[in-house]
């Protein structure tokens, strides 16, 4: 059976030695008090909840699955569900980082971040649930109408309701301007909504006692494309004036998925049969309100292929240590055994350590973009609000894209550490692959995310924000000019930085000739960016562990980073001579194959 221990140690010290939260978040009114006892000691107990209560229930979640009554439309979640939910509401666990003027206790967002890798870890499928109500509320809280707010966000702050967001459509996957669900406006000034929607995570369930779904539909007289779809606010039960709950919506679950992964999670098939609703923000202008709670999915995403990664270097660390089997190339290592761990053979310990440096960067970034989030909506100087989100959305398509392609690649190793055990589903691990392949396909395709960073976030600005973050890499630099210790870590993100300037301009003149140009490069775009960014953390991390190992710190810890950030350096990051090779290639190696696919 597998474990999982939450690390906390690696926590702290990206919150406190490497970002320094609590300096920053002394410039934030709200989280002036903050102190890094309150936050460890938070976090602590929110992984003994993960480690506890929800770990034991991921593998016979993932076996049991959820049923949904064709006659009811009710879903009903696996065994134990349901109870580790109403711990997590009694705990207060669905509050931690929601406004208290809704009745959340108003923790920093990185605090919640860092508590929702650990529930990844623990179990993907049911944080889902609790999971996508963070970015309905989010939603809300931006764009509702005070009426909205005062109706849902205090129960959806409890976690007493869950929400949902309900987008595409069987013929339309992510391309939203074909979507064909109808608003039609009644007398009394809300909606009745009619259409299908597929693939609604969490869209029925038997957890909480009502479901707040966000659903984008098209108005009589709406234009057509993406700039004629309005979003709504669509519960499973109407809420009363006295906000009890009245007689059922007309929306339900008519089919739930049969899937590879995350078998625990509801996925459902939405019918809306005139369903009331309310409008959310103004008519035709429903995207600005679903790309508040997409860009708040897309980080959780690249959260959940962390949790994962995570939890399976974790297993295949341990099983490594344990399984003996032939000996060692350069000689017996463990003289009383018939044969050596598994850990002393070199690619063996490469499988481990591309986890372990891809779990411990990407924690790097997403406390990173927890603390831009922070700032772009906290923050008292506009000027540091604005450049934090712009940053932040030239980070968000690579925190969702290179951190679950890394999941992907992190999990499928650990699994193999385990040779023939791995592919068998009592040792957890090939459940870790299943549920990590489905973070590089929702919330915008890892390859919608590319797009959007090369031409949206990158070319769209002629590079400016690309470049805000290269003056971190050379101030990074400039400070370790003359320190030798520093030159393997900080030369080669240095030198990429440099790099990227002229890779940028050649993709970006190509693609004013041939658009497909653009599309060919992108994907290989991002990795290449995703490793500047990995590269800088990195970098940062072995800058902090050299001065505890120079001031005399014997912990491993800090060694271990150490060894960590070479390996990544060594073996990962010149991964990105190749990618930009490749992006170099062109598109016509693509889309000269007419003959190809005749």
């Amino acid at each position: 059976m597998p474990s999982y221990s939450p690390p906390l140690r690696d926590m702290q010290f990206v919150m406190h030695e490497l970002l320094h939260i609590v300096d920053d978040l002394k410039n934030i009114p709200k989280h002036a008090d903050m102190d890094a006892e309150t936050i460890n000691a938070v976090l602590e107990e929110g992984g003994k909840f993960a480690s506890e209560v929800l770990f034991p229930l991921n593998i016979s979640g993932d076996a049991e699955g959820c049923v949904l009554d064709p006659k009811t439309h009710q879903v009903t979640t696996p065994k134990g569900f349901k109870e580790a939910y109403a711990q997590y509401i009694e705990g207060g666990w669905a509050a931690l980082g929601c406004d208290p003027a809704f009745g959340g206790q108003g923790l920093p967002l990185i605090v919640n971040q860092m508590f929702y890798e650990m529930l990844n870890s623990a179990n993907q499928a049911w944080t889902m649930y609790p999971g996508l109500t963070h970015g309905a509320y989010a939603s809300l809280a931006a764009h509702g109408t005070e009426d909205q707010k005062a109706t849902y966000l205090h129960k959806m702050t409890s976690g007493q309701w869950t929400g949902t967001m309900c987008l595409t459509e069987p013929h339309c996957g992510t391309d939203l301007g074909l979507m064909r669900t109808k608003a039609e406006l009644q007398p009394d000034g809300t909606y009745r909504i009619t259409g299908n929607k597929i693939f609604i995570s969490a869209g029925e369930h038997d957890m909480s006692e009502n479901i707040v779904h966000l659903v984008l539909a098209r108005l009589s007289d709406a234009p057509p494309g993406i700039k004629g779809v309005s979003l709504f606010v669509v519960p499973k039960f109407l809420v009363k004036a006295d906000g009890s709950l009245g007689e059922r919506n007309g929306i339900y679950c008519g089919g739930i998925e049969h899937k590879m992964g995350i078998k625990a999670s509801a996925t459902c098939q939405m019918v809306l049969d005139g369903a009331v609703g309310t409008l959310v923000g103004a008519p035709n202008k429903g995207m600005n309100g679903m790309f508040v709670m997409m860009n708040a999915a897309r980080l959780g995403v690249g959260n959940q292929s962390l949790g994962l990664t995570e939890v399976a270097y974790q297993n295949a660390l341990i099983y490594a240590k344990d399984r003996i089997q032939m000996r060692s190339l350069s000689g017996v290592k463990a003289k009383d055994k018939a044969a050596d761990p598994i850990i002393v053979h070199p690619d063996v310990r490469k499988m481990l350590l591309t986890a372990r440096a891809y779990a411990e960067g990407g924690r790097a970034l997403q406390g990173y973009c927890a603390m831009l989030l922070e700032q772009e909506h906290s923050h008292p100087d506009e000027e540091v609000r604005k450049e934090a989100g712009e940053l932040l959305a030239m980070l968000t398509p690579i925190v969702k894209a290179f951190i679950t392609d890394n999941g992907w690649t992190a999990t499928s190793g650990c699994l193999q550490v385990f040779g023939g055990h791995g592919f068998i589903k009592e040792w957890g691990m090939e459940q870790f692959v299943r549920d990590s392949r489905i973070n590089m396909i929702y919330e915008g395709t890892n390859t919608i995310q590319s797009l959007d960073l090369l031409g949206r976030k990158i070319l769209g600005n002629q590079g400016a924000t690309l470049r805000k973050f290269g003056k971190l890499i050379g101030k990074l630099a400039k400070e370790e000019a003359d320190n030798a210790g520093m030159k393997e870590f900080v030369v080669p993100v240095a030198a990429l930085g440099e790099q990227m300037t002229q890779f940028t301009l050649e993709i970006g003149m190509k693609g004013m000739q041939n658009p497909d140009e653009v599309g060919a490069a992108a994907v290989d775009y991002l990795r290449v960016a995703g490793h500047l960014v990995f590269g800088y953390f990195w970098a940062r991390m072995a800058q902090v562990a050299l001065r505890e190992v120079a001031a005399g710190n014997t912990d491993l810890f800090y060694q271990a980073k150490l060894q960590t950030a070479r390996f990544y350096f060594a073996k990962l990051f010149p991964e990105t001579a190749t990618l930009m090779q490749t992006a170099r290639a062109g598109s016509a190696v693509l889309m000269d194959t007419d003959a190809v696919f005749a």
